[in-house]
């Protein structure tokens, strides 16, 4: 049967919102934040439900109202550092940029963490893993605007390094410097992958 094995221990390192994604992809930088069954309080990405958006068109027409698996973004500072240096900013990356809402210090390639993965905080707030958040172009508008020239680099120089969408499945409270435990599905991988 399989089951939640804990495998990794991380850091808090950055807390982030972004209260208007109308207005632009910049996360606000908090020392904590609430997390209820609809994700982070005051994050634009919250909520119950979402429409369905480009990135699920083979499954659901666009605007389809479904469960909202895509919460929060979580990242990895060792990846967004890797990202940086292949970008040719060094570690000039800033979380706000591309929208974190956690990043987390000490999780080895957290972007391939599988779906379905636990983060547990110290309170016992938990969020789960949904997919790997592939890059866009938004957050390269962002860093342009900090290092002209560069930000049309970082869809391909985050590419397998953008983190993860996860969504909340225990309330609680995230503050920065919180330990954070990193559960895995025990279950092998599917013969057809």
């Amino acid at each position: 049967m399989a089951g939640l094995k804990k495998t990794f221990e991380g850091t808090v390192v950055f807390i982030g919102v972004n209260s208007s994604r109308a207005q632009d992809l910049v996360s606000a930088g908090l020392p904590e934040v609430s997390m209820t069954f609809a994700g982070f309080d005051g994050e634009d990405h919250g909520g119950l439900t979402r429409a369905a958006c480009s990135r699920l068109r083979n499954v659901h027409p666009q605007g389809t109202p479904l469960k909202n698996h895509r919460q929060l973004t979580v990242l990895s500072v060792e990846e967004m550092d890797e990202t940086a240096a292949t970008m040719g900013i060094g570690t000039g990356l800033k979380p706000e940029w591309v929208g974190a809402n956690l990043v987390l210090s000490g999780i080895p390639n957290l972007t391939l963490l599988p779906p379905g993965s636990r983060l547990q905080f110290p309170n016992g707030g938990t969020i789960i893993v949904d997919l790997e958040n592939a890059p866009c172009r938004y957050p390269g508008e962002v860093i342009d605007s900090h290092h002209p020239g560069k930000g049309g680099l970082y869809p391909a120089a985050a590419k397998g390094k953008r983190g993860c969408t996860a969504f909340v499945e225990r309330e609680g409270q995230v503050r920065l410097g919180d330990h954070v435990d990193v559960f895995i599905p025990t279950q092998k991988k599917h013969p057809a992958l």
